[in-house]
């Protein structure tokens, strides 16, 4: 026994953990993450709005991968550049790898949309209707409106020797018209913009017994049908041969030269400008009854390959679905849920139980640590109040903090103004660079400045993701300083939708932590080391490795050894070879990755002990949750970043422990119940591929999130 223990290491020692067999490829993975996404949408078991809801997030997260990911990819085959992925891919391989695989996706998606949501919709009384569907009265609606709002604003555009190609923008929808001259018998190409100033669905006085038994709560028609139907005004002396629509996607990753910028924010405002231009075509959506005539014509002016061509059954841009998620049909979604006033805050703010009095948040704070848990608990009844007391409390001398991305009326925002108008010292780093919010940032960093407030706008060469406040406030003959960490932005809408965490407290060595940390952000400061928080780029790669190394000493003394890692994407290849060699050790450990995972459990000799959920549900999974065993005195940490090149080398970053017994113990069952879902949780399996948990018979269906939600309401009860 004693030969065969030590031998097994040796064995294990010898595979080579960089060998691109072990990785999954970044770009693949991102994509079966968007396929759990369109899984949501195709579950009958998720409400008929919400599956609406979610085939418009899968068509979102397209955009959004196109106009970034895949731009990137192509970008680098068309700079020769043949350096392998972690996987073994090239730029080449890896664009026709996407192709291949969502092409199947993308027609799931339409076909599910027109054969099964649309039809449903239909039972419940919302009718999404074709022109040819229509009335011969709401015909008649149709051409009135569209002579009154629409053809005012519409510009045909001949494409000819005299008219050259037209530049159109990015993810524009237009009409890609075929006219003929009925004088000289001439066919020409023409395009017709459908200006995005218009509602996508134009909204139509229902008939009485609307296509069904059921009464009519909400007719519309798509406003490209609109104008496809009433193009002879556009083209009068025209024979109009065909008509359709098409969507063109463009490279938005708009490359910013900071190293030359001597001025960022007028740096930002360019790289805005070029953005709105657009670059390289990266994606031709088309109605697949296009003629080959119409499609070769977009193909070769925009230059297009064909891997980039998608053509449609159906409509297009399902994006738009959005809009027709606020039918008034309560049944037809997820049952409401407010966020509940945090537990240990419930004696603050004007959320009050009854017969109760209103408490000073700083001294709740000054009793223990808060650790807030959203949606389940209010960001409103929480972040934004504890900045809203320090903004108006009279002992607070500053207030320090970093803004990623906010809301358009953000109340913090209003806060900070109110504390400078109040004479306190306040310091925001508002980060330009958070792509495409650059434009609301530099609205929002003007507004602050002219109300007083030092403003900064980051790094150069680094994004400020990092999302921390510092407080400080006069107490007798000393300076407190107060601090909240979080996991996410601070933004009362988002807030809503994103599971998050975050830390209040007033513990020493955190708030002369974020001291530090602020100097580093806002003067000239080279900190190199922290007494508690990490961050990136000065030491969390190095206090990261060290903690799972550790675990990897305790597993070969013998000692129990356990990680678990709750984060948005692990892409990392050092902090997968380090999770790979603690496997090999015999460290157990369970990663909760919502989205990117370029790490393959369950392979012998190599991720044997590890596991990998993701849980794609009602709302977007967002906090990161570190966990170590450290021979049963575990340590916990939360914080904004993921296990990612960027966040661990590129970005300013913040984690934090969180020391509170009761706080500890509250992550545990965060974590726990996590691990336990089986309704919206997913498996990865060594071979790249997801398989959902269902519950085994007789079990329990256990939501993670319905749980959080559940027990936030039991909590808020007196």
């Amino acid at each position: 026994m004693t030969n065969v223990k030590e031998s097994a290491p040796a064995a294990k020692s010898a595979v080579n953990l960089n060998d691109p067999q072990y990785y999954i490829n970044r770009e693949l993975s991102w994509l079966e993450f968007n396929r759990r996404v369109l899984h949501e949408a195709l579950d009958e078991r998720t409400p008929l709005l919400e599956r609406l809801k979610f085939l418009a997030i899968f068509s979102s997260n397209l955009d959004e991968f196109f106009m970034v990911r895949v731009a990137i990819v192509k970008d680098q085959l068309e700079a020769g550049i043949t350096t392998l992925t972690p996987d073994g891919r090239t730029p080449q391989q890896q664009l026709e790898e996407i192709s291949q695989t969502l092409r199947p996706m993308v027609e799931e998606q339409h076909r599910y949309f027109e054969k099964v949501l649309r039809p449903a919709l239909k039972e419940h009384g919302v009718f999404l209707l074709d022109h040819i569907d229509l009335s011969q009265e709401q015909r008649n609606y149709v051409r009135d409106h569209f002579e009154k709002r629409i053809f005012p604003v519409l510009t045909p555009l001949a494409v000819d020797p005299g008219h050259p190609f037209p530049r159109m923008s990015n993810l524009s929808l237009s009409l890609a018209v075929i006219v003929k001259d009925q004088q000289t018998g001439e066919e020409h190409f023409a395009r017709v913009k459908v200006p995005s100033s218009l509602p996508r669905f134009l909204k139509l006085p229902a008939e009485p017994g609307q296509e069904g038994s059921k009464k009519a709560v909400w007719v519309g028609i798509p406003v490209e049908q609109v104008i496809a139907h009433n193009l002879e005004m556009l083209f009068p002396g025209m024979a109009i041969q065909e008509y359709s629509l098409f969507r063109l996607t463009r490279d938005t990753e708009v490359e910013l030269r900071e190293e030359v910028a001597e001025d960022l924010l007028q740096a930002i405002q360019d790289m805005v400008k070029k953005r709105r231009m657009a670059e390289a075509p990266v994606r031709l959506e088309i109605q697949s009854n296009a003629s080959q005539l119409v499609k070769d014509t977009l193909i070769d002016e925009l230059e297009l390959q064909p891997h980039e061509v998608y053509e449609i059954d159906g409509l297009l841009n399902l994006k738009d679905l959005f809009a027709l998620t606020g039918v008034p049909l309560p049944a037809l979604k997820d049952a409401p849920f407010s966020p509940m006033p945090p537990r240990q805050l419930r004696f603050t703010g004007d959320l009050l139980p009854a017969n109760a009095e209103r408490e000073d948040i700083f001294s709740i704070i000054r009793r223990h640590d808060v650790l807030v848990h959203h949606p389940y608990e209010s960001f409103s009844g929480s972040v934004e109040q504890f900045i809203a007391q320090a903004a108006r409390d009279p002992q607070v001398q500053a207030i320090k903090m970093t803004l990623y991305r906010t809301s358009g009326d953000s109340p913090i925002v209003k806060s900070l103004i109110e504390a400078a108008e109040n004479g306190k010292q306040v310091a925001a780093l508002v980060e330009l660079k958070a792509r495409f919010d650059e434009e609301n940032n530099i609205n929002w960093a003007m507004q602050l400045e002219q109300s007083g407030i030092h403003v900064v706008y980051g790094l150069v060469g680094l994004k400020t993701h990092t999302k921390v406040v510092l407080v400080v406030r006069q107490e007798g003959d000393e300076l407190r300083r107060y601090v909240h960490i979080g996991t996410g932005n601070y933004n009362s809408k988002t807030a809503k939708l994103y599971t998050d965490l975050g830390l209040l407290s007033c513990r020493e060595e955190l708030g002369a932590d974020l001291s530090d940390l602020f100097n580093y952000l806002t003067g000239y400061s080279r900190q190199h080391s922290y007494r508690k928080i990490l961050v990136s780029p000065v030491n969390m790669r190095d206090r990261m490795t060290a903690l799972i190394q550790r675990e990897i000493e305790h597993a070969k003394a013998g000692k129990p050894a356990k990680i678990i890692a709750k984060m948005n994407s692990l892409v990392d290849p050092g902090m997968i070879a380090k999770l790979y060699e603690a496997s090999q050790a015999g460290v157990e450990i369970d990663l909760i990755v919502r989205g990117i995972c370029c790490l393959k459990p369950g392979i012998p000799n190599v991720s044997e002990s590890i596991r990998v959920i993701s849980v794609i549900g009602r709302y977007l999974e967002h906090s990161r949750i570190f966990n170590f065993h450290n021979d049963g005195n575990e340590e916990y940490y939360i914080g904004s970043a993921d296990w990612m090149p960027r966040n661990l080398d590129r970005r300013v970053e913040a984690v934090a422990p969180v020391e509170d017994p009761a706080l500890k113990k509250l992550l545990r069952e965060i974590l726990d119940t996590t691990l336990s879902d089986n309704r919206q949780a997913w498996e990865l399996q060594p071979d790249g591929n997801y398989t959902q948990r269902r519950p085994k018979e007789g079990e329990p269906v256990r939501s993670s999130q319905e749980i959080f939600m559940q027990r936030a309401i039991e909590q808020s009860k007196p």
